[in-house]
């Protein structure tokens, strides 16, 4: 199955694999966690989704960093110093004889209530965390032909509401924005802020190439993506002009090439936005030069950070 930047395919693999919940392995299918659980109550949470690379995680530390600064911002104690929550994410590695090509979903929330109620005052156990790593990889023409968005109604909307910058297990306007993209055939949702400037998608980063430069949106009102901020680096480490800022859907509509970032599959490009090709021409390169390039750049940086291993 294909669905935009995270193509699932159903690897054999993963029919035996062992879930860390709260600490305990156990099989794929007596993984469960409490009706009462604020995650499933409320979507009371903060998760990350990381990459192992031959046998390492790669920019752990800062996915890390992001997702005990969203603890903090919902007041909630995941119960584990960064070092213990490090070794319980290769434990549950090395448990499934798992080097490469393998996506983890490590999750935390709340943890279990008296009863079904927001207030965190009611929770009466630790934060439950649950550590899911499966085989998974993006398809290489996903990779090569690139991806159609269209541009969702629905906003990202101001920090004082639900701040964007929050990884947080609430994430129905993503889904929302995802549905209307599916609904009228594009793979993914480009999503707007709320003066109308592109923000990022539902569940990737948005950039756009044009006259040389690289443009992203201002980054206030979408998450601080770790893959965003890596090709943001490696493009000014290589002189490329780099400028976060405000520019509209005229902007990407006449862009020379288009991607967007995650942890899952790297660089993506778009070939599509509502119903604009992008680039010159009726069947422009993919993936464009700039793109090409930057893909080269993020596959070296990411083998050097592997090369580092656990210990960095």
């Amino acid at each position: 199955m294909a669905h935009g930047t995270h193509d699932y395919i159903d690897d054999p693999r993963n029919r035996d694999i062992l879930i860390n919940v709260s600490g305990e392995l156990l099989p794929r299918d007596e993984a469960k966690v409490s009706v009462f659980d604020s995650g499933y109550i409320l979507g009371d949470g903060v998760w990350e989704g990381l990459r192992l690379h031959h046998g390492t995680l790669v920019f752990l530390s800062q996915h890390l960093k992001r997702l005990y600064e969203g603890a903090k911002a919902i007041d909630m104690d995941i119960g584990l110093t960064k070092a213990e929550l490090t070794k319980r994410l290769y434990d549950t590695i090395d448990a499934n004889k798992m080097h490469d090509g393998v996506h983890i979903r490590l999750m935390v929330t709340r943890g279990i209530k008296a009863t079904p109620y927001q207030d965190p005052r009611v929770t009466i156990g630790p934060a439950t965390i649950v550590i899911i790593p499966e085989y998974k990889a993006p398809l290489k023409e996903t990779l090569d032909r690139g991806i159609r968005l269209f541009t969702a109604h629905v906003r990202r909307g101001f920090p004082d509401v639900q701040d964007p910058k929050l990884n947080s297990h609430s994430k129905l306007n993503c889904i929302t924005a995802c549905i209307q993209a599916a609904k009228a055939g594009a793979d993914e949702a480009l999503m707007l802020d709320p003066h109308g400037f592109v923000a990022t998608c539902n569940s990737t980063h948005f950039f756009i190439v044009r006259d040389g430069e690289l443009w992203t949106s201002s980054g206030k009102y979408c998450l601080g993506g770790i893959t965003r901020g890596t090709v943001i680096t490696l493009a000014k480490e290589a002189g490329i002009p780099v400028f976060e800022k405000d520019f509209s859907l005229t902007d990407v509509y006449g862009a020379d090439e288009a991607f967007v970032t995650g942890t899952f599959a790297g660089l993506v490009p778009v070939g599509e936005v509502d119903g604009r090709i992008i680039g010159e021409g009726d069947t422009p390169p993919m993936p464009g030069p700039m793109v090409a390039k930057l893909r080269k750049l993020y596959i070296k940086r990411i083998e050097d950070e592997a090369s580092k291993g656990r210990d960095a």
